[in-house]
């Protein structure tokens, strides 16, 4: 019955019937019915949930929605968010594979030690930093995102989008996080092992204001896997779903993302579904 009521305006009521085996008559009937009061509170929900997927810029699956839900007070399980996603046909962004090809790890310069080893839990903010670079298709060619994320909160600090991979893009990023995050002495900075990283710079920039450097292991993206995993939920949710015709599109779009959603509303699961904003606002 509700297939009919979803598809009326593209095909003929009669046709509709025909295709899901009910009588016109039949239909009609069940329309006029009044609706029970369970019909009447899932559609109340449903249209709740709408609200908060459109917000979500049609990331969030059950399991967030049913979490903004119960912040307005509305309680609600996650099996039946769930049940009335699939029944209006919401879906969070479908995963997608990437494959990261920035790392240029053949050079002359010293590589830090791996001091970070995978310990991505911070006990307060700008303890422990950690970056890497993706890069961003457009049809205007390349462009190539360096970014730094704070380890306490995953939030996103230091960004620069350009359309080369140089040392001067990493140090762009890593400049601005500095500038508005004034970190203070012994900041753990952590990155892959790849030239911008490693070159006499970065590493100046980085010995300027105290921080000690931490690179990777040679091939292993586990080492740096905060970022990475970031990487991989921008492009889901956002790189994935534009096809960018030229760089300004993608630089913009790219920064709102990180700055108006990411870092101000995105629920974060290691952060017990709150923001990185929240998230060290709580801690203040």
């Amino acid at each position: 019955m509700e297939f009919v009521v979803d598809h009326k305006g593209h095909l003929p009521v009669e046709n509709l019937c025909k295709i899901m085996r009910i009588s016109k008559s039949g239909f009609y009937a069940w329309q006029k019915r009044p609706k029970s009061a369970r019909e009447q509170a899932d559609q109340a929900m449903l249209s709740k949930i709408c609200f908060f997927f459109d917000r979500s810029r049609q990331n969030y699956g059950c399991r967030r929605i049913a979490d903004d839900l119960h912040e307005e007070g509305v309680r609600c399980s996650k099996n039946r968010v769930l049940r009335l996603m699939r029944k209006k046909g919401l879906r969070s962004s479908h995963t997608k594979k990437f494959k990261v090809v920035t790392t240029d790890s053949n050079h002359d310069f010293p590589v830090a030690p791996n001091v970070l080893d995978r310990e991505f839990i911070a006990r307060r903010p700008n303890e422990k930093w950690a970056g890497d670079m993706t890069y961003i298709h457009t049809q205007e060619g390349w462009l190539y995102l360096a970014v730094l994320l704070d380890l306490y909160s995953r939030k996103v600090v230091g960004v620069a989008i350009e359309d080369h991979m140089k040392t001067a893009l990493c140090s762009d990023a890593l400049q601005s996080a500095l500038t508005f995050r004034r970190p203070g002495a012994k900041l753990l900075h952590h990155s892959d092992r790849g030239s911008q990283y490693a070159s006499d710079d970065y590493q100046q920039l980085l010995r300027d204001h105290d921080c000690t450097a931490s690179m990777s292991r040679k091939g292993n993206c586990w080492d740096n896997a905060v970022v990475e995993s970031f990487f991989h939920t921008l492009k889901v949710e956002c790189v994935y779903k534009t096809r960018y015709k030229t760089k300004q599109q993608a630089k913009e779009d790219i920064i709102d993302y990180i700055f108006n959603f990411y870092n101000c509303d995105r629920k974060h699961s290691a952060l017990d579904y709150k923001s990185p904003i929240q998230y060290e606002r709580m801690a203040a």
